[in-house]
Formats: C-alpha cells, structure tokens, sequence
C-alpha cells in the first residue's frame, strides 16, 4: 500500500498559459498539452509533431514535447526537446525561460546528471535570487547527491525567504528524512515551533507535532478544530490515530468528513489505508475508487496503485494484473510498480 509522499524532485505541475498572438496557430500545441495534463505522453507527442508539421509556435511545441518525453522517462529527448525552447528565447528572460529550465532541471537530475540540474537552478537564481522553489529544489538534489552542507545552506536560505511556510518545512523534513539525517529534519521542525510559538495555528503546530512523533500533543491541538469540515485537521488527527494502531477511530473521523467534503481524494486513500488494515478489503477499494472519480486529483497515481494492491488482497489477480498494465502505461517510471506487474503475471 502507498501513503502520498511529498516528492523532493519532481515536475513542477504546472503547466503555464503561453501568450501568443491572435493570428498564430496552436491548435496541435493545445491538444498536446491537453493529453500531457491527461498522463497520455504518445499522444501529446503525436499532437507536438503535427505541431511542427503546420509551423505552429516552436518554442512553445518543443517544450511541451520535452514534458511529454519527461512522462515517458526519455529524458535525453526531453533534454534535448528543452534545450531547443530554450534556445528559441528571446533575448530576455520571460516567464517561460524560468518554467523550461525547472522542467529541464528535473530531466538532468532524473537521467543522472546532477550537476547540470544544480546548473539550471542556478541559472534560475542568478536572475532571481529570491525564488524559493528553486533554492528547495536545488537543495534536495545536492542531498541526494550526498552534498548535506550544500543542501543545508539551501534549505536554510528556503527558510530565510518563507519563515512561516510550514508546509516547506514540512517538505525539507521529509527530503532530510528520506536521505538518512532524521535528527536535522527534526531540528528544522523544532525551531518552527519554538520561533513562531506565539503565531503558529493550531492546525500547524499539529501536524508538525504530528511529525515529530508527539501524537499526544498532536491530538491535543488538531483536536481543538472541527474535523467534520476541517479538511487538514481531519487529515492530520486521523493519520495521529493510525500511527497509533486505532484504525477504527481514524477511519471514522475520514468517514464523518467525507459526508460533509466528498471532494478531498486524500481522505478517500487514508480510509482506503485503515480499512486495508482491518482486512475490510472491499470497504478500501470502495474508499479508493470513490477517490478516483473526483476530477484534477492530484492523487490520482496513489489511488489507482492502492487500487490494484485492494485487488491483490481480494485474490483477484486478473483485475489487478490487467490494471497495473494500464497504470505503467501513465507511470512507466515506477519500479515499485514494476516488480508489483511481474509478481501479478504469474499469479
């Protein structure tokens, strides 16, 4: 089963409205970047290439075609595809430049090439030093690449810029986390609280005491919100109740919510997650398909594996097999997912 993540490197999701003129044609260009949005890379691809064909605006079809391929894990062509928008820039810097470099940041790093995604970052510093996003994003590459001092003086800078963004810090824990250094994530959240003790909410000082593993002070505070209607609150005090072992309780402050907001996907996967720990098989994959019909669900990936996994407990092998075929066509980049499909094809 798979909780969502806060992913230390990953396409920046969102996909920029370009300006062009009223006479130029991008009628291809905008059914591609409809099927990128849809998780359909070959046929946005396709759609990038008529694009090319009827002279459509190349800087901005060769970025989407460096997306594309950045979705199909061809990371040398979305770098090369990326590249070309960058060099079709005009002499200065707009909007577009900053987004093609993250994308092609991400390609660098994903492909094995580290220091050309620091490079990209920096060249996004360079011209404005205080995006914070860039000052994150370049910090978990040089952690994962074993830089921690580097990373650090980042994450520091991160801080500086954003001091009361706690879901940042909330980010910069979990990077620390995944990388090995637990204790200095731990002091990135203990300093937010000890400095904005006065300002913090209550709803903050609870997921981060969530966090830190202080369940009972996370109960203490998220408990002082209605979490019948409090979308954080109830997410945050249900998943206090997982880490304690009472699944029951939690899947009950996820059901009360849902029959107030049947909007929030990331309710429907907790739920889902308790009742696959009671054994209530049928009642989770209920929970994660429910989530799966709510649109622009960023959730979309976690529900459709917690979905498949729902299946593999209810022995139904074929389902789950023919569904994981479907799923690695949209998130071919899941080893996870793959070694799950080779297990399910002899089953």
């Amino acid at each position: 089963m798979r909780k969502r993540k806060l992913l230390a490197i990953s396409v920046i999701a969102v996909l920029l409205c370009v300006g062009c003129s009223a006479e130029e044609k991008t009628d291809n260009i905008s059914m591609g970047m409809t099927a990128v949005e849809n998780l359909q890379y070959e046929e946005a691809i396709g759609c990038f290439e008529a694009a090319l064909e009827n002279k459509e605006n190349e800087r901005q079809l060769y970025r989407g075609m460096g997306i594309a391929y950045i979705g199909l894990t061809q990371y040398e062509d979305a770098i090369a595809c990326l590249e070309k928008a960058l060099q079709l820039s005009g002499g200065t810097p707009e909007d577009m430049d900053y987004d093609i470099n993250y994308y092609l940041a991400t390609a660098y790093y994903r492909s094995g090439q580290p220091e050309k995604a620091i490079n990209a970052y920096d060249a996004i510093l360079n011209l404005r030093p205080k995006e914070i996003e860039a000052y994150y994003l370049r910090g978990c590459v040089k952690l994962y690449g074993g830089d921690y001092e580097g990373a650090k003086l980042d994450f520091d800078q991160t801080i500086t810029l954003a001091p009361n963004d706690y879901d940042r810090m909330i980010q910069i824990y979990t990077a620390l986390l995944d990388n090995g250094y637990k204790d200095a994530g731990i002091e990135y959240l203990q300093t937010a609280v000890a400095d904005n003790e006065k300002s913090i909410s209550d709803y903050d000082l609870g997921r981060i005491y969530y966090y830190l593993e202080d369940y009972e002070n996370a109960k203490l505070s998220l408990s002082k919100l209605k979490t019948s209607s409090d979308f954080g609150a109830a997410l945050f005090l249900g998943k206090t109740y997982e880490a304690l072992g009472d699944y029951n309780y939690a899947s009950s402050i996820y059901s009360d919510y849902t029959e107030n907001d049947p909007t929030q996907p990331e309710i429907y996967n907790q739920l889902g997650l308790c009742r696959m720990q009671m054994g209530e098989y049928e009642l989770a994959l209920t929970a994660f398909q429910a989530g799966m019909n709510i649109e622009d669900n960023e959730m979309m990936q976690t529900l459709k594996f917690n979905e498949i996994v729902a299946y593999e407990y209810m022995r139904e092998y074929k389902t789950a097999a023919a569904l994981m075929s479907d799923y690695l066509k949209s998130y071919p980049d899941d080893a996870e997912a793959q070694r799950e499909y080779q297990f399910l094809k002899t089953r």
